[in-house]
């Protein structure tokens, strides 16, 4: 039987060639947000390296939702040019150019991780966090501002503004950043928002965030090209977002739309008890898919040929997303092309290697 792992995908007007995908993954390279060359090499190789999807790392929509300087960003119009190059190039290979759109909320202004990953002070080229309450992420660390309306208002207009500009820089998939502890999970975990308004308390309320910025998104967004939304599928830790919730705000955004849901966990609080393992997120994205019949794709420590053919042959998902593996190893889809028997192209320049 054929390798499912590598079969087309089509979602919406798009056909993935394979069901490998390149995660997000921070490069703290930018300067003022950004792309550069290291940007060209890094999402470039990958692209070549056979993968059918590239989603560019968290990509900030407003300077204070940076997790760090160093991020990318696109909530100025100048970004785009360089992100066209990069763009270009990955269809080039035939391969289809994603972006996730984020904001960091109370993990913003911090030190790159090479740097000690620590609060930077305005003194330091920091700035003040923000987060639906004023509850730091860690004991240690001033706390951040708490979002008024007005600057719940800004971020959704922050992010339609980064949509349009995602249009004009030539992406084909965009994904919303709901997971990892940033703004917009922390919205929708109850131990990081304690609202007493209409964005706190009821999960109705926790989730409104996401629905309104997701509605902005889509205002901007083509209506044949795929949107993804990633979200922790649980906080690992006693009174937090869980599962139960996350496919009960997965099945409104299926009815809203989303094409999606990219199923990670974990990231928003320091006592989080996760049990690492290889492929430990898996049966989220399989439960959200099976219970609510939508795409999902898996990530986490998948990091075997037939490990990620077994993901999708059996129908736990339907995208398997590599970021660690795939820093290891840029060719991952070629290796695992040979291993699983699968007849793939190679860039024409590499193909005396195979």
């Amino acid at each position: 039987m054929a390798a499912q792992l590598f079969s087309p995908l089509q979602i919406k007007s798009l056909t993935f060639k394979n069901r490998i995908t390149i995660s997000p993954m921070c490069q703290y390279s930018s300067v003022d947000g950004f792309a550069n060359d290291w940007h060209l090499v890094h999402l470039g190789s990958r692209a070549s390296g056979g993968a059918g999807l590239i989603i560019q790392e968290a990509t900030s929509v407003s300077p204070e939702g940076r997790i760090s300087p160093s991020d990318m960003g696109l909530w100025k119009d100048e970004h785009i040019e360089k992100l066209q190059i990069i763009n270009q190039f990955i269809l080039s290979q035939n391969s289809i150019p994603g972006i996730q759109l984020a904001h960091a909320g109370r993990k913003a202004s911090m030190s790159e991780p090479w740097n000690g990953n620590k609060r930077l002070d305005e003194s330091k080229g920091g700035w003040q966090p923000v987060a639906p309450s004023a509850v730091s992420n860690h004991s240690n660390e001033e706390p951040p501002i708490a979002l008024d309306k007005a600057g719940i208002q800004n971020v959704i207009s922050d992010f339609k503004s980064a949509t349009q500009r995602a249009v004009k820089a030539g992406f084909q998939v965009i994904e919303i950043h709901a997971a990892h502890g940033y703004l917009l999970h922390q919205f929708l975990s109850p131990l990081s928002n304690f609202r007493t308004d209409e964005y706190g308390g009821s999960f109705e309320n926790r989730i409104r965030l996401v629905l309104e910025i997701l509605e902005a998104v889509q205002s901007e967004w083509p209506d044949n090209l795929p949107l993804f939304v990633r979200i922790s599928a649980t906080d690992w830790a006693d009174g937090g977002w869980n599962i139960e919730e996350s496919v009960q705000l997965s099945k409104i955004l299926k009815a809203k739309g989303v094409d999606l849901i990219d199923v990670s966990s974990g990231g928003l609080v320091s006592h989080q008890q996760i049990p690492v393992g290889p492929g430990y997120q898996v049966d989220f994205a399989e439960k959200i898919k099976k219970e609510i019949g939508i795409a999902t794709g898996a990530v986490g420590l998948i990091t075997e040929a037939h490990q990620a053919e077994e993901i999708v042959a059996s129908g736990k998902a339907d995208l398997v997303l590599f970021a660690r593996e795939s820093l290891r190893n840029p060719n991952l889809a070629l290796h695992f092309a040979k291993e699983l028997g699968a007849a793939i192209s190679w860039p024409k320049q590499y193909e005396r290697s195979k």
